[in-house]
């Protein structure tokens, strides 16, 4: 299964702080041990914070354009990789084994891809 794992924003991330070189290095081993396991085969990197971003809003045949900063740092991501892991349980097991990638508390989320046998229990593709 292929998952998007991502890092959420953190008060450090959006002000744009430059990340920790001991982190730094720190995640740079974990994503080797990523690619040896054959777990990133996807994907990755960090996102400059939210004051460099744009979101465009649809409402039927309307476009709206909002420029960055944006609100409420949980909403927000900071960083990703794509994985293909064998199950949820194993990419919890890697998740739990990353460093944590901000100078405090921080989150990391994991979401499943929708795969093609998701479309065809809904009778379509």
């Amino acid at each position: 299964m292929r998952v998007m794992v991502f890092v959420k924003a953190t008060k450090d991330s959006e002000d744009g702080l430059p990340p920790d070189p001991e982190m730094f290095e720190a995640m740079g081993r974990y994503n080797d041990e990523l690619m040896k396991a054959g777990i990133l085969t996807g994907d990755l990197g960090g996102l400059k914070p939210t004051k460099h971003a744009k979101r465009v809003a649809f409402d039927g045949a309307k476009r709206a354009v909002k420029d960055g900063p944006f609100g409420n740092q949980n909403d927000i991501v900071a960083g990703f990789w794509i994985w293909t892991v064998k199950d949820m349980n194993e990419a919890v097991e890697w998740v739990k084994k990353c460093p944590n990638p901000m100078p405090g508390a921080s989150e990391i989320e994991i979401r499943p891809f929708f795969e093609e046998e998701d479309f065809k229990e809904w009778g379509m593709g």
